[in-house]
């Protein structure tokens, strides 16, 4: 089989279940593990680089507002790797080619790949995108015992913070900083597990842009740090930044995390995002 993982995520979950040797082709946004940078690159983005945060926002709102595409797709490469299996989304237009874009080229070249749309909101939903994966490449079995082991550690974490005194701590969880976006899909889950109460979240639906004012009106106990598109040395930047623009309520702890490896991608590695904020709450 020869795949084309149009998501970091879905690119992360084909290697942890044993599917790596099939991959082919990837995103220039595909960094774990490491091996899937020796991949061909199909998908880039078309902001320009080095932006910040602001800029960034501007930018996506002007592309959507026009009809643009945040990403473009190289379908000479596509053409090249004569896949059997792509695998896209149709969740966020701003986090990876949209499943539509994807069809388009495919019929433009006449490729009869199979596409497989992976759209999770949830964390039980990230676990059935494991399981999917499992089942188009043959991999079932090992794909079933990942997400055991994830359920498993999952457990341990609500066995441990089941027991902590109430009230839970108000996590105020910053998915974008300027401006700031308040959580959704399966980050506001992810706090509670580890033991938080998720202030100004939507569960199961998208991240959202509040304002400072809500922020401080929320009176979080700990404020996250987790743009979206950065790890944990950009997150921690840019909450240094937060910090000496005195935009946070007073005397609040901040903590940076690596977005790009525990949150924003809903891949394998969620639950290590679960327990650390576990450990950052006890």
């Amino acid at each position: 089989m020869r795949i084309v993982s149009l998501l970091p995520s879905t690119t992360e979950i084909l290697f942890a279940i044993g599917a790596g040797d099939d991959v082919v082709g990837v995103t220039f946004e595909c960094d774990y593990p490491a091996e899937a940078r020796s991949r061909r690159i199909v998908s880039t983005s078309a902001m320009p680089e080095g932006l910040e945060p602001a800029a960034i926002d501007a930018f996506v709102v002007a592309a959507m507002a026009r009809g643009d595409d945040l990403y473009r797709l190289d379908e000479g490469a596509l053409a090249d790797l004569d896949a059997d299996l792509v695998v896209t989304q149709d969740l966020c237009a701003v986090c990876a080619v949209d499943v539509s874009v994807v069809d388009d080229a495919l019929a433009h070249l006449g490729c009869t790949a199979e596409v497989l749309t992976i759209d999770p909101h949830t964390l039980d939903e990230v676990l059935a995108s494991i399981e999917a994966l499992g089942r188009a490449t043959g991999h079932e079995g090992a794909a079933e015992r990942l997400v055991a082991d994830q359920r498993r550690r999952l457990d341990v974490v609500r066995h441990q913070t089941a027991g902590r005194p109430r009230p839970r701590p108000r996590v105020m969880f910053l998915e974008w900083t300027d401006p700031p976006f308040a959580p959704g899909h399966w980050i506001p889950e992810m706090i509670e597990i580890a033991g938080g109460a998720p202030v100004l979240a939507t569960g199961g639906e998208k991240s959202r842009r509040v304002t400072w004012e809500a922020v401080h009106a929320a009176e979080p106990d700990v404020v996250v740090v987790a743009p979206c598109g950065y790890d944990r040395a950009g997150s921690q930047r840019l909450a240094d930044e937060l910090v000496a623009n005195g935009v946070l309520p007073p005397g609040v702890p901040v903590r940076a995390v690596d977005a790009n490896a525990s949150w924003a991608r809903p891949g394998t590695r969620l639950v290590d995002g679960v327990e650390e904020l576990a450990a950052i709450l006890a």
